[in-house]
């Protein structure tokens, strides 16, 4: 047992120089690999209450299961967070904007953002008053109506809707009030305005109520494939019979209208190692789907709005990376980041490995080899009869240096060679000690 403890420490001593060699890649590996994404970020939502702001409490708590922070930033809607998303300091790392939205940003602007798909379809709901008569959009010219509030998403697509048919904001008639939410919704229903735009999900309250109201239609739009057409950014949708309200059978008959889509989008300041975090979170909000969302679909790469992230992409392929399917998240991330630079690492340590038995070899037996330089020097000084008179030094010093030799340790596969160093070694000093005899015995002739 102790002979194998004896080999075994010579053997790492031997291959100590490893240690700084492995050191030094291991840190390099560190060095240039990406840091792991950061475990928290901020998302614009909307006002409380609203769809945007229900999406994020949810999207939350499911992040949360992962160790992840997310903080939800209020705002009034897509506008705002477009606004937050295109900040020059940005507070704000992803955002929840209305499909279409995108239009009213400058092309340069559009391309510091990145979308990682719909998460869930934002109808629009056209309701109006059963004492006016709606078969066509531009039959709204001749009434009041409430657009949205300025900015909003509802005033871009309801202002959309009515550019495809010609109706531009400079031929708005002055009855057309700019206002939304509920304060469109109490016109609506106490009879100041004969039509409004909302969006939001059918799930809403405010949508539920108008829906229900008896003095309240909602309008059908029978030319979706054109508004399809036209604005790649809506779909057309049915709102099936009873939808909004089965009690009171509202809508009265099944009813196409067009739906953007909520869609989440990020700026240069998301970490792109996030992407499947998210949408698998997303995924999960949406498992049950909606009234209108179907179980399963959603989130989805389409529409196209913004450029589609390539992180997102592949995850709308390929669905989660391998290992976030079956490790934690920070766990699978850091891994996945290392596992990288694995390939190329392994291509250099094969070769160095490789190099480790030849190399303790030559380790091992130099401290036995470099003993034969001495011996090889004497023996071809007794070759060339050129020793130096008096032997009795050289003699000396072979016997110390075999004393010194004795003290040399090598593992026990290497003793042979050990043992092999010994016997020629007391050849010499034997060879010696017979020359100093015969020139001491010539001395004693001659005189």
């Amino acid at each position: 047992m102790r002979r194998v403890l004896t080999d075994l420490k010579i053997m790492l001593l031997a291959n100590l120089w490893i240690v700084p060699v492995l050191a030094a890649l291991i840190g390099a590996v560190f060095y240039f690999v990406a840091p792991p994404p950061s475990m928290y970020a901020t998302m614009a939502t909307g006002a409380e209450g609203g769809a945007y702001r229900v999406f994020g409490e949810k999207l939350k708590v499911e992040l949360a299961k992962e160790g992840f922070d997310l903080k939800l930033q209020p705002t009034t809607g897509s506008r705002e967070n477009l606004e937050k998303l295109l900040e020059d300091d940005p507070q704000v790392q992803i955002g929840l904007v209305q499909s279409g939205m995108e239009q009213l940003l400058k092309p340069q602007q559009q391309n510091k953002l990145l979308s990682l798909g719909a998460v869930y379809h934002e109808p629009l709901w056209l309701f109006y008053r059963n004492e006016v008569s709606l078969d066509k959009i531009t039959d709204l010219q001749h009434m009041r109506v409430a657009l949205g509030s300025v900015n909003s998403g509802t005033m871009a697509v309801a202002s959309a809707i009515l550019s495809a048919n010609d109706i531009l904001p400079d031929s708005y008639p002055s009855e057309w009030q700019t206002i939304g939410g509920s304060k469109a919704a109490n016109a609506l229903l106490t009879g100041e305005v004969d039509a409004a735009f909302f969006v939001g999900p059918a799930e809403s309250p405010r949508i539920q109520q108008i829906a229900s109201n008896p003095d309240i239609t909602l309008a059908n739009f029978r030319r979706v494939d054109a508004y399809e057409a036209r604005l790649p950014f809506l779909s057309g949708i049915k709102v099936g019979e009873g939808l909004l309200n089965l009690a009171q059978n509202a809508p009265a008959q099944n009813t196409m209208t067009l739906s953007p889509m909520a869609t989440l989008v990020i700026n240069e300041d998301f970490n792109p190692g996030l992407a499947a975090l998210f949408l698998q979170a997303a995924t999960t909000v949406m498992k049950n789907g909606t009234l209108l969302d179907k179980a399963g679909e959603l989130p989805s790469a389409d529409p196209h709005t913004f450029k589609l992230s390539s992180d997102a992409e592949h995850f709308y392929k390929n669905g989660l990376p391998l290992l976030q399917r079956y490790l934690p998240f920070r766990i699978a991330s850091l891994a996945d980041r290392y596992i990288i630079l694995l390939i190329p690492l392994l291509v250099v340590l094969f070769p160095l490995f490789k190099a480790v038995g030849p190399l303790y070899r030559w380790r091992i037996r130099a401290r036995i080899y470099r003993w034969y330089k001495y011996l090889r020097e004497i023996d071809r000084q007794l070759h060339e009869g050129s020793l130096p008179e008096h032997l009795d030094a050289e003699i000396k010093r072979l016997d110390a240096l075999q004393d010194e030799l004795a003290r040399v340790e090598v593992p026990l596969s290497y003793s042979n060679e050990l043992y092999d160093l010994h016997v020629h070694l007391r050849y010499v000093i034997e060879r010696l000690k017979t020359l100093q005899k015969r020139r001491a015995k010539n001395s004693e002739a001659s005189a």
